[in-house]
């Protein structure tokens, strides 16, 4: 009896050690963290998010994906129930996003803040707040890669429109064409080394001519001395004949200015004296009676009406 009792208190004390280590270990593991509650609206496909999924702002973990559901007001809408840390700054102008761990294709909502809107986003149980899921890089890339896909589509078949039998015939005709150019412009590439000679034999003249052009003996400088020369020569002669007008011809031609001035007076007085007696051109001009003073001059007869 007493071994099976012992047996007894020992299975219920392990079973009761177990029980407290489960307990202790629910405990310890609960999430105890205040979360409020947000719904994230998506009108795209949602592969690879779970429920318990994790979700990260600016990649810091502070919350939880609490249910993934349709939306039964808005059909093609889905609901995306997240729980996130009291504390987070969240705003009207927060967004999600489906973010993927490396390669093995689980997702995650990750949250963003544009900054337009910076006044706090308020929710509740009652009243959840709603967020706008953009597309993330993989939906981004896919859009863009069938975009591509199509540009390459369109390249393909204007090459194939290139590659006709038209297209080639006037291909191989221009590369004819730049051919016989080609043949046409050899003679020219072949003249092109004498060219280059006769060239060189002009800059080697211009250089003869500048290196003349530049001794102080040689024929250009001795050409403008000489040139020189003659100007001071000619400068000098200007300066002998100003001279000689000066002195002597300017004289003469200021003593004949006299001359001509008296005999114009003479012609005039001349004139005077015919006018006031023509007959002096016959009988010659009287002579003039002396003044009072002059040899010869007597004073009048006083006549009666003078006396007194």
């Amino acid at each position: 009896m007493e071994n099976k009792s012992h047996a007894f208190w020992a299975g219920l004390f392990t079973i009761g050690l177990g029980c407290a280590i489960v307990a202790m270990l629910f405990w310890f593991n609960r999430d105890q963290a205040e979360r409020l509650p947000y719904d994230v609206i998506s009108t795209t496909n949602v592969t690879g998010l779970t429920v318990d999924a994790a979700v990260r702002y600016r990649g810091l973990d502070v919350g939880r994906v609490d249910s993934i559901a349709f939306d039964q007001v808005h059909p093609g809408q889905i609901i995306i129930r997240i729980l996130v840390n009291r504390g987070t700054p969240m705003t009207h102008s927060t967004y999600g996003s489906l973010s993927f761990q490396g390669v093995t294709g689980i997702a995650f909502v990750q949250l963003d803040d544009n900054g337009t809107h910076p006044e706090p986003l308020q929710t509740s149980l009652k009243q959840v707040a709603q967020l706008p899921l953009h597309a993330g890089l993989l939906e981004q890339l896919q859009k863009r890669g069938d975009a591509l896909l199509k540009e390459m589509a369109a390249v393909a078949e204007h090459i194939d429109k290139l590659t006709d039998e038209r297209s080639r015939v006037q291909l191989l005709a221009t590369a004819k064409s730049i051919q016989q150019a080609a043949d046409a412009a050899t003679p020219a590439f072949q003249q092109l080394p004498q060219s280059l000679a006769k060239f060189d034999r002009a800059a080697d003249a211009t250089d003869h001519l500048m290196e003349l052009y530049q001794r102080p003996d040689g024929p250009v400088l001795g050409n403008l001395n000489r040139a020189g020369a003659a100007a001071d020569h000619l400068d000098q002669a200007v300066q002998t004949i100003t001279t000689h007008v000066t002195d002597d011809t300017l004289p003469r031609i200021n003593a004949l200015s006299d001359d001509v001035r008296t005999t114009s007076r003479s012609f005039d007085r001349a004139a005077q004296v015919l006018s006031t007696n023509p007959l002096g051109a016959l009988f010659g001009i009287p002579a003039a009676q002396p003044g009072p003073g002059e040899p010869g001059f007597t004073w009048p007869d006083a006549t009666p009406s003078d006396r007194p």
